[in-house]
């Protein structure tokens, strides 16, 4: 009898690292549920480029910053799970969606603190949380940090906190969640080419080679050098590691 096929929910799937995780964790025979904020369309695509792969794939609306939205997309989630596969749990949690702020300690506003908190750390806190319940013993919390919460760059504190809180929040989660074999790590990406905040890494050609000088490996990141390793880590292999941070970055500022 084969084994009872994997479900991994990704927040902020639909572009950048989200969408690569996605079809990197279906490329593992994992079938996948995806939330986008604003583009159904992107989503969308993402949703069939999965199917194409063999995997089922679903895309739902979420703004991860809004905690008083959790409860119906927790409903609208399980039922499409309990509808569609008999239960209502799944067994990954990665929790990828976010914004950039750069903005120095001068000149950032509480308005924008506040907004980058209620994404950064407390809607992965409360959508964590949520979900709990309902993923599967044996099964796994993946939360997204940044390079810049080991590096210091001006303009940055706000994020970089947030990122080194929710380090530390990994580190809990893996600690409350051992007793249901729930593992709980962090990968902390570099610099990407990717279009988050704005695609300056990706098209400041100064910022990019001043990156690429710093890094082991003689290059920016490109998503396709993040979602194998969150794949891997939602693999059996990956058993084994719990509670850490694994920086993805090429070896950058070594």
């Amino acid at each position: 009898m084969s084994a009872k096929t994997k479900i991994a929910l990704v927040t902020g799937g639909s572009r950048g690292l989200g969408k690569n995780m996605a079809l990197a964790l279906a490329k593992k025979g994992i079938d996948i549920v995806i939330t986008y904020n604003s583009n159904k369309e992107a989503a969308d695509n993402v949703v069939a480029e999965i199917e194409s792969i063999g995997q089922k794939a679903i895309a739902f609306q979420l703004d991860t910053s809004n905690v008083t939205a959790f409860d119906s997309f927790v409903e609208q989630t399980t039922a499409y799970l309990q509808e569609h596969t008999g239960s209502t749990n799944f067994d990954f949690l990665i929790n990828n969606a976010g914004t950039a702020l750069y903005s120095l300690i001068t000149e950032t506003s509480e308005q924008q603190l506040d907004d980058t908190f209620n994404i950064h750390y407390k809607g992965v806190f409360f959508l964590t949380q949520k979900f709990i319940p309902f993923i599967n013993d044996g099964g796994g919390i993946i939360n997204v940090s940044s390079g810049l919460a080991r590096l210091t760059f001006p303009g940055s504190a706000v994020y970089a906190s947030l990122k080194g809180a929710i380090e530390i929040f990994t580190r809990y989660l893996a600690k409350e969640l051992g007793g249901r074999k729930i593992r709980a790590n962090v990968v902390a990406p570099g610099a990407i080419e990717t279009d988050f905040g704005g695609g300056r890494t990706r098209d400041n050609k100064e910022i990019n080679a001043h990156v690429a000088g710093l890094t082991a490996l003689g290059r920016v990141g490109l998503p396709d050098d993040i979602g194998g390793i969150v794949a891997f880590l939602c693999t059996d292999d990956a058993y084994w590691i719990d509670g850490q941070r694994i920086e993805i970055s090429g070896g950058q500022a070594l």
